[in-house]
């Protein structure tokens, strides 16, 4: 019977249910399937949707899950939003474990924004060749840019649709602060779109554009979900401790 049921798909996530299963805590990790070959966390792990919040509550209920910590990514609505519901009607706690989101420092010029869309109309003002750093889901938002050169790095190759002047770039951080400058260089970036995502392992072309004079414009992180309020930590050894007080280990 699965006793902790963790949200996945960040480093946190992953860095949580290998600690779980250190203390010999039965853990199951829970990932969106949006990416061809994630990195496997420690412990049993399932891919795919529940069904919504119903099912979620139901597959919480069936599996005797004594615990949820949602570690996902902070633009994860939807599965943020089921947590939220599906851990009050199955009456099991819920944890949010969710890194800080970055700050600007001295010589960062970022334009803050709310939406992708908004980030698609202000690129066309700043800039001529576009590094996008926001996700293959969210390219759609600047197919109507027909301007500007895009350079978009990706896990998986995107779908459309697209922008008409785009190149992709495969691959996965984390990433350097050396290589993040030689490849706004290589391809003469002069505006960087990112997500506050926050967390360690992609702020080096934060510190490459700061050097570079690169200006960012980064999009807000949603809302939380409404609904009870959940705890929330912003690391992991802080979500051990929850889950041992929970488990009373």
């Amino acid at each position: 019977m699965t006793k902790v049921l963790v949200l996945g798909g960040t480093g946190e996530a992953r860095a949580l249910a290998a600690g779980l299963v250190s203390r010999g805590v039965a853990v199951t990790s829970s990932l969106a399937g949006r990416v061809a070959s994630p990195r496997l966390p420690a412990g049993a792990v399932r891919v795919g949707g529940f069904g919504g919040p119903d099912g979620l509550a139901r597959w919480l209920t069936e599996h005797g899950t004594a615990a949820v910590v949602d570690a996902t990514h902070p633009f994860a609505e939807r599965i943020g939003a089921s947590a939220v519901t599906a851990a009050a009607r199955a009456r099991v706690p819920l944890l949010r474990l969710q890194r800080p989101g970055w700050r600007q420092g001295p010589g960062d010029d970022w334009h803050w924004v709310d939406t992708l869309e908004e980030a698609a109309t202000l690129v066309e003002r700043l800039g001529d060749r576009i590094f996008l750093t926001s996700g293959r889901q969210g390219l759609a938002a600047f197919a109507r840019c027909t301007r500007p050169h895009f350079l978009a790095r990706c896990v998986d190759p995107p779908e459309p649709p697209l922008p008409p002047r785009l190149e992709v770039l495969l691959d996965r951080g984390p990433y350097t602060v050396e290589g993040e400058t030689a490849l706004l260089r290589e391809h003469r970036i002069d505006v960087l779109v990112t997500k506050d995502s926050g967390g360690a392992m992609t702020t080096a072309k934060l510190v490459a554009a700061r050097q570079e004079g690169v200006p960012v414009v980064v999009v807000r992180r949603p809302p939380r979900p409404p609904g009870p309020p959940a705890p929330t930590v912003a690391d992991v050894a802080a979500a051990l401790d929850w889950v041992s007080a929970i488990l009373g280990t």
